[in-house]
């Protein structure tokens, strides 16, 4: 077949756009699959992440507390999940959560024994859980469950947490209480509570699953409770309190009367998990932030107004930060925090990535 000049120019069009567009198609496919990777990259590559993860997580997932002799905790193995989970870093989420069921878990129930020793023979002599750290830990798995879509993470997840509810709830003067462990924390009529076991943003995840369970009371009793435990000039809470059969709340007796190490974590928790109401966040924070006395003190004893003669941590400061609704400090670690200080700040930045 002849065709003439004039007759295959317009074909000549024809076929250039569409070469054209197929081009144009495989182009903009090409650079979607790159933006794809180097989204998925970027999250798991996280540079405050990677070093935090060199300097406190082994290669077998073992959260290393570096001022504390080198021991893991459940505390250390959830919190470092939480991250994981929150940096997309499945493949650190799931060596911690082996390496926790491994050595941590119980075979009596679906909880964790809280200390693990590399120094000692065995390296868990005691049994007994912290029940902060099976929150976070079941926490984390729920969150991974959702994220990776792996219904195990799930199954796991609600197996602590119907251990948590079956053990770890209990009822005194009518407040529905988080025990801190399965053994030494009840008494007939009264129980020494913490009231930074009170992971709000667990709890209120977790009653949204089980509306029939006690989590949505636990965070109401929670908040009414931390109102309650304000004492000293500050009206600060202090690490560890009591509440008796009348539903009295004092600072716990076995324990020193300072607002401290744990008690830092509530304005974290409580705000984080949308309960920045409770008037006891607002009396941390107007501590934190006294101009009288900067920088803040690492701890002060509600009692003697003892204070500690250093500040406090970069850790403890982001949650200043994040609790004041002030920028927070830079995620990166610095050669100077520990497993604490490291962890507390990525934490706020995880908790300030969350915020709605």
């Amino acid at each position: 077949m002849v065709v003439s000049i004039s007759s295959a120019l317009p074909l000549k069009a024809a076929l250039s756009r569409s070469l054209l567009n197929m081009l144009s198609r495989a182009v903009w496919g090409a650079g979607l699959a790159l933006c794809i990777l180097l989204s998925a990259c970027s999250a798991q590559a996280d540079p405050a992440w990677d070093a935090y993860r060199e300097r406190f997580v082994s290669g077998d997932g073992r959260v290393i507390d570096t001022g504390n002799r080198n021991i893991s905790h459940s505390e250390g193995q959830g919190w470092g999940m939480m991250l994981a989970q929150h940096y997309n870093d499945q493949e650190t989420f799931e060596e911690l959560w082996q390496w926790t069921r491994r050595h941590l878990g119980r075979r009596d129930m679906s909880l964790f024994s809280w200390r693990y020793d590399p120094n000692d023979k065995p390296h868990v002599r005691d049994l007994n859980n912290a029940t902060d750290g099976d929150l976070f830990i079941a926490w984390a798995l729920h969150l991974a469950a959702e994220r990776w879509n792996d219904a195990n993470y799930a199954s796991a997840s609600r197996s602590i947490r119907g251990a948590i509810v079956e053990n770890l709830t209990t009822e005194v003067a009518g407040y529905q209480l988080l025990l801190p462990g399965v053994e030494g924390f009840r008494r007939t009529n009264e129980a020494d509570i913490n009231l930074s076991y009170w992971f709000i943003p667990a709890l209120r995840d977790f009653a949204e699953l089980e509306p029939d369970e006690p989590w949505q009371q636990l965070i109401d009793d929670g908040v009414t409770l931390l109102d309650k435990a304000r004492f000293g000039a500050y009206l600060l809470p202090t690490d560890w309190v009591e509440i008796n059969q009348q539903g009295n709340v004092t600072p716990a007796a076995n324990w020193p009367p300072r607002f401290s190490f744990d008690a830092v974590r509530i304005p974290l928790y409580f705000v984080w998990g949308g309960r920045d109401d409770a008037s006891g966040v607002g009396s941390i924070t107007a501590f934190w932030n006294d101009p009288a006395h900067q920088p803040a003190s690492a701890w002060i004893d509600v009692v003697s107004g003892e204070r500690a003669e250093y500040a406090i941590s970069r850790g403890v400061d982001a949650i200043r930060a994040f609790s004041s609704g002030e920028t927070l400090p830079n995620a990166m670690p610095s050669p100077e925090d520990d497993y604490f200080s490291a962890t507390l700040l990525l934490l706020a930045h995880m908790a300030n990535d969350m915020r709605p």
